[in-house]
């Protein structure tokens, strides 16, 4: 044993040896890592693919959804590499996916990137409102996406009867009661939440109402004689489990504004 120990220590203390085997082992490494990188260039990678055309604001369904292999090289950067990461996704909304194309992040968006994603959540037969609102009827821009909110109806009541007793007066009620806030947007249309750093200020609440509610709030808006005000007052509705549904509050409001108003059926 001790033999073969002082032979090896002679083996490994000779140079032209020493130089012999770095060289041997410089080749086999490079040769691993040629190797391992041609397998990385040339072993297929399984990715996402259209099966069929995506029409722009389409929600992508997984039926829409194959899968391929395809080398490396041929990938981007910014080409969608996992399944997941593309079903319930969006397709921008000015973006047709070929069929048998490739996914990129770029043209794959969430719902809420969509500019008219709010047309998405609104039941059939209701109109959008856009509601003109500040930091202050925001109580502090603290009225998010899906809140509920009630709205309260402000009026000076002017009967033109200096004898009346009540001309003069102010009238205030709440008008209806678990209205779904769908956006809170800024004066240029943006997102008041979708980067917190930019310190958006809320300019309008966008929500959606039966058709008949939203005439009553267009008249109620036009009531400029009356010095009218529509306010929002946040409720802590959208912590039940089932929300109540969305309804008028007060028939006495809904008749004074039908009484001083025109009844017409279209809004303009």
């Amino acid at each position: 044993m001790n033999n073969i120990t002082v032979g090896l220590k002679k083996f490994l203390s000779n140079k032209n040896t020493v130089t012999i085997v770095g060289v041997i082992a410089a080749i086999v490494v490079l040769y691993v890592g040629y190797n391992w990188r041609v397998k990385q260039a040339t072993n297929p990678i399984t990715v996402p693919y259209a099966l069929q055309e995506i029409d722009p604001s389409t929600q992508i369904t997984e039926d829409m959804v194959g899968e391929t292999q395809v080398p490396p090289a041929m990938l981007k950067s910014e080409v969608v590499r996992s399944k997941q990461s593309v079903i319930d996704k969006y397709s921008r909304a000015d973006t047709v996916i070929p069929a048998g194309s490739l996914f990129y992040s770029s043209v794959v968006v969430e719902k809420d990137q969509l500019p008219d994603s709010i047309i998405l959540d609104y039941p059939k037969g209701y109109v959008l409102y856009y509601m003109t609102v500040n930091m202050t009827t925001t109580y502090s821009n603290s009225i998010y996406p899906d809140n509920y909110i009630d709205l309260y109806f402000k009026a000076t009541y002017a009967s033109g009867d200096e004898n009346d007793p009540n001309n003069g007066k102010v009238m205030v009620g709440k008008l209806l009661e678990n209205v779904k806030v769908l956006a809170v947007r800024d004066s240029n249309g943006k997102n008041v939440f979708s980067n917190v750093n930019e310190n958006s200020v809320p300019a309008m609440l966008i929500f959606a109402v039966p058709e008949e509610h939203y005439i009553l709030l267009k008249k109620a808006g036009y009531l400029k004689n009356y010095s009218t005000e529509l306010s929002p007052v946040p409720t802590a509705e959208s912590l039940k489990t089932n929300p109540g549904d969305l309804k008028l509050s007060s028939n006495d409001i809904k008749n004074f504004i039908n009484s001083v108003t025109v009844w017409t059926d279209t809004v303009e």
